[in-house]
């Protein structure tokens, strides 16, 4: 048995067989695999006895279930009107030009992926960034840059 089909029997047994628990079983798979496969969809299809297509239009729905590996950091930036009145623009091209990628891409060591997504729940201090789950919030250019050294600096 592979290690994901151990991984989605354990969050099965944890969590029950019901179709309810269907999100705590994916969002199980991403804390520990950082992406939802397509295999992996299928085998908690499987396990729950449930169709695929339920399963992939679950995942589907969420933002936050990605469907495809990322870099060790996601790096998810607030696109919503907030954010971008606050200089949301400013932040995103500081990141893709530290980075050297653009919004949907990963670096090719693999360390960041770079996702926008919708409102993080932060308006009120935006523009609002999450680096898996660690939340930062008052961006300017020059903080995110700082945040990114830490993370490379870390990482060497």
């Amino acid at each position: 048995m592979d290690n994901i089909s151990t991984t989605i029997k354990t969050l099965v047994k944890k969590h029950g067989k019901k179709r309810e628990s269907l999100l705590p079983v994916l969002q199980g798979i991403i804390k520990q695999e950082n992406f939802l496969s397509e295999y992996a969809m299928v085998l908690v299809a499987t396990e729950l006895d449930i169709s695929a297509a339920e399963v992939y239009g679950t995942a589907s729905f969420y933002s936050f279930m990605n469907h495809k590996k990322g870099g060790k950091y996601i790096i998810r930036i607030c696109k919503t009107i907030t954010c971008s009145m606050k200089g949301k623009i400013q932040v995103l091209q500081a990141i893709e030009d530290m980075l050297k990628i653009k919004v949907g891409d990963t670096t090719p060591d693999g360390l960041f992926t770079l996702l926008e997504t919708n409102c993080l729940g932060w308006c009120h201090k935006a523009p609002a960034m999450l680096i898996n789950d660690e939340v930062y919030t008052s961006l300017t250019p020059e903080r995110v840059r700082e945040i990114l050294s830490e993370y490379l600096t870390k990482n060497k």
